[in-house]
């Protein structure tokens, strides 16, 4: 398998992944969690390939350079699709990194989960989930879902520019990310 195919991979998992989350994100808020964890994953996973493997994998690759970005006069400028993927990883980023803050990963927990706290004794789901969210406003927790929940709107508009751009006007990349085409 080539390196172009493993990239489409990973980035059909990122991107089933994301959209996931992101339409769990007001009614199924454990699996909405969950999916948030799988997404931080793969991001670690990505960053970790960037620096062991191929040149083609390297980071610097999403970023535009900002000197020749003021120097674009054409729609097709390759700046431009550099742009949108820097707003995507940044919105990725923050989106991923403020859930994680709101809701840290329970590593370690589990022993915590399966034995019930003596705070948690006789309550049902709803006063559990009722603590849980005024735990989460009293750690601050309201400006972080707004940051939270701001950058995933921000994302889903580079994601949708992204696309929309590459259709446009690198049509055989799109086709080929959307398994449409072979490589």
């Amino acid at each position: 398998m080539s390196v172009f195919q493993k990239i489409r991979l990973y980035h059909a998992l990122l991107a089933l992944l994301v959209t996931a989350a992101y339409l769990t994100g007001d009614d199924a808020e454990d699996v909405h969690i969950w999916l948030g964890y799988a997404v931080a994953g793969v991001i670690l996973f990505r960053a970790g390939w960037a620096a062991v493997g191929p040149k083609q994998l390297g980071i610097s690759r999403l970023f535009p350079d900002l000197m020749e970005l003021a120097k674009v006069r054409r729609m097709n400028h390759p700046m431009i699709s550099r742009a949108l993927l820097a707003g995507i990883v940044v919105n990725l980023l923050l989106t991923t990194g403020t859930g994680l803050l709101m809701e840290p990963p329970p590593v370690g927990s589990f022993a915590a989960e399966m034995a019930i706290s003596p705070a948690f004794a006789g309550k049902d789901d709803s006063d559990r989930n009722r603590d849980h969210d005024r735990e989460r406003e009293s750690r601050g927790g309201e400006a972080l879902e707004e940051v939270h929940e701001t950058t995933a709107n921000l994302l889903v508009l580079f994601v949708a520019l992204h696309v929309a751009y590459l259709f446009a006007f690198k049509r055989p990349m799109a086709l080929f990310m959307l398994f449409r085409r072979n490589a």
